[in-house]
C-alpha cells in the first residue's frame, strides 16, 4: 500500500499561523522530486503544538494539494484514545489514505492497553492504521508479539518502526506476515531495515533532500544495493545533523539554507538550533551536494 520515500512534512509557520500557501508549494515540490507519499501532522510537523482545528486543517490542505498524486498518511496519534479517534474520523472524511497512530505517550500503557487502544480505533473507524513505534519519545515500546496480534485486524496495515533496532524488521515480518507494510522511521538505519524486508521510510531528511531520498529508496526496492550504499554515504551526515539538536529545528534551519524564503518559524517549546548544530547541517548539506 505504501512504499518508497515518504516525508514526515514540516509545517511552515509564519507569524504564529500555518502558512497554507507555502505548505501547498512545499507539497508540490515534494511530489515533483519523487516522494511517494506524504505524512502531515507527524512529530516533524510539530503536531504537539497545534490546536485540533489547526491539526485538521493541515491534514485537509495536504489531501487537497496532493490531489491523489501520492497517498497521504495523516498523523492521528494521541495519548487520549478518543482524541486519536477524532483525528482519524476527520482524516477519513478529508480523504486521507491512512492514519499514522503513535503509541500513547506519557500514560505508558502495558501491552494489553496497547491492544485495547488500537483495537478500539480499528473498530470505530475503518481508515487503515499504520502503527508508529518510537520508544525514545513515548517510553512505551510495542512488542513483536503484540504487533503480531494487532496485524490480524484487517485495517491495521503496517508500522513506522523507529525502535532503533533494525532486526525488528525481520522479527515483525515473521510475526505479522510479508504483506504487513514495514516503513523505517529512522533515516540513518533505513538501508539495513530495507534489506530485511522494509518497503520504505517515513523520513525527516526527505524534507530537505527529497530527490536523493527518493533515489535511495528506489535503489533499495530494486535491489541495487551498491547504488543504495553510495547514496547512504552521501546522505548519512545529513541524517545525523538533522538530529544534532531538538527536531525539527535543524530541519527548518536546513530549509532556510536550501529554500530561501520558506517559513521556518518554530513553535515553543521548540527553538532555533544551536550554532554547533547549524554548522553540522551546513557541512552535511555541502557533503550531500545540496549547497
Amino acid at each position: 500500500m505504501f512504499r518508497g520515500s515518504i516525508p514526515a512534512l514540516v509545517t511552515p509557520f509564519r507569524d504564529g499561523m500555518v502558512d497554507e500557501a507555502a505548505f501547498r508549494a512545499f507539497i508540490d515540490w515534494q511530489i515533483a522530486e519523487g516522494s511517494t507519499g506524504l505524512v502531515p501532522c507527524g512529530t516533524t510537523g510539530e503536531s504537539a503544538t497545534m490546536s485540533i482545528e489547526e491539526h485538521h486543517r493541515v491534514v485537509s490542505v495536504c489531501v487537497e494539494q496532493a490531489a491523489g498524486r501520492v497517498p497521504v498518511i495523516a498523523g492521528c496519534g494521541s495519548n487520549d484514545t478518543m482524541v486519536a479517534l477524532q483525528h482519524m474520523r476527520h482524516a477519513q472524511a478529508a480523504g486521507a489514505d491512512a492514519a499514522l497512530v503513535v503509541l500513547p505517550y506519557y500514560n505508558r500503557p502495558n501491552q494489553d492497553g496497547l491492544v485495547a487502544h488500537f483495537t478500539f480505533l480499528a473498530e470505530q473507524c475503518d481508515l487503515p492504521i499504520v502503527i508508529y513505534n518510537v520508544p525514545a519519545r513515548t517510553v512505551t515500546d510495542i512488542s513483536v508479539e503484540t504487533m503480531g496480534r494487532l496485524a490480524e485486524l484487517p485495517t491495521i496495515v503496517g508500522v513506522k518502526d523507529a525502535s532503533g533496532v533494525p532486526a525488528r524488521a525481520s522479527a515483525q515480518r515473521l510475526a505479522c506476515g510479508t504483506d504487513f507494510c514495514q516503513l523505517s522511521g529512522n533515516d540513518d538505519m533505513a538501508l539495513g531495515f530495507m534489506a530485511m524486508g522494509g518497503v520504505g521510510c517515513i523520513s525527516v531528511t526527505a524534507n530537505v533532500a527529497p530527490g536523493l531520498c527518493a533515489a535511495f529508496q528506489a535503489a533499495c526496492l530494486d535491489g541495487r544495493w551498491s547504488e543504495a550504499l553510495a547514496l547512504q554515504d552521501r546522505l548519512y551526515p545529513l541524517h545525523a545533523a538533522l538530529f544534532s539538536d531538538a527536531s525539527p529545528g535543524p530541519t527548518k534551519y536546513a530549509l532556510s539554507v536550501t529554500r530561501p524564503g520558506f517559513p521556518t518559524d518554530l513553535r515553543l517549546p521548540m527553538t532555533w538550533p544551536s550554532a554547533a548544530s547549524r554548522k553540522a547541517v551546513d557541512e552535511a548539506l555541502a557533503h550531500a551536494g545540496l549547497i
